[in-house]
């Protein structure tokens, strides 16, 4: 079974003193009549402190994770260590899983040793990955057999999100299942939504990605166009910021783009397994993706020069490269 968390390790300190504590806790009281038993399977760069806002919040939490160092990080935080799996979920009310791949959702949940095969039948099964839509409405047909209630419900917000508890979430399942996740999807983001049944969180997701990955694009086209011309790119995107042309990537990016500073808040690797699934999943259904394609073909190229653990962000090399202006 490949890993169930992402290799690089985020500072623990920031996440200790980053995460905040979440505003709609009223008393003790509520919060200790609504905590939940949660087991957290993948303590990578977002899911340790998703798992962490958990613990804030009330919740007792067993994490898990391939590599102990990030699980002692968690119990650092008040979490419980989990030594495998099975005794991660073994009293679980709700088990939430944020892994890399599909083949690792699959893993976790559906193989052996897994999820299904050591919960408690009845209990919440969250898989917040991001992962192909046949595989995530797959999996959640194992579940149901099985008696588990089972709903994909993908983050976006990068670590900054994951942190400051930001997220948007997008689920995919039934009504009474997403009702149920709710108290723990409101710790966790600002924007929970359902958008339809399994696996409808996942193809959102995957327009997601498709817009995220464009606007770092242009935004890196943008950025090497204002050099070229000798602005002062502080003060550029500040002004544009301020327009039409603002968003969140511009936000969270910007400045890291400028500085040159890549240190991953969601690695190239990763965006470059989305945008497959966005290109595959557009492909399928008939739809023509051009400019999400060449995006796709530009992540993947930075992915194979070696860049694979760089921020998404560094699509701004790319562009250098095309410009003549790179290393």
């Amino acid at each position: 079974m490949r890993g169930s968390g992402v290799p690089e390790a985020s500072k623990p300190h920031r996440v200790r003193c980053e995460t905040r504590h979440r505003a709609y806790r009223q008393t003790d009281k509520d919060s200790a009549m609504s905590a939940k038993k949660i087991a957290f399977i993948g303590l990578g760069i977002m899911g340790l402190p998703m798992a962490v806002n958990l613990v804030r919040a009330g919740h007792t939490v067993t994490g898990f994770n391939r590599s102990p160092q990030r699980v002692d990080s968690l119990v650092a935080e008040g979490g419980l260590r989990g030594g495998s799996i099975a005794e991660a979920v073994a009293d679980a009310e709700v088990v939430i899983t944020m892994v890399p791949d599909s083949p690792d959702v699959e893993a976790v949940l559906a193989g052996e040793g897994g999820v299904f095969e050591n919960a408690k039948p009845g209990t919440l099964v969250i898989d917040m990955s991001t992962i192909r839509p046949d595989v995530a409405r797959s999996v959640a047909g194992i579940g149901a057999e099985r008696g588990f209630r089972v709903l994909d419900a993908p983050v976006s917000g990068g670590e900054a999100g994951a942190i400051e508890a930001k997220l948007s979430i997008m689920v995919g399942g039934s009504q009474e299942d997403f009702d149920a996740a709710r108290p723990v999807f409101d710790v966790l983001g600002t924007t929970p939504v359902l958008v339809g049944p399994s696996g409808s969180g996942q193809t959102v997701k995957a327009a997601n990605q498709l817009i995220v990955a464009g606007n770092i694009q242009l935004l890196a086209e943008a950025l090497v166009f204002l050099e070229a011309h000798g602005v002062d790119t502080e003060s550029g995107l500040e002004v544009l910021g301020g327009g039409l042309a603002g968003s969140t990537v511009l936000q969270r990016k910007g400045k890291g783009m400028r500085e040159r500073n890549f240190t991953p808040g969601f690695r190239i690797a990763l965006h470059d397994k989305d945008m497959r699934i966005v290109t595959d999943s557009a492909h399928a259904a008939g739809v023509a993706v051009p400019l999400g394609a060449q995006v796709a073909q530009n992540v993947a190229a930075l992915k194979n020069q070696g860049h694979g653990g760089l921020d998404h962000s560094a699509l701004l090399k790319i562009v250098e490269q095309l410009s003549g202006r790179g290393e």
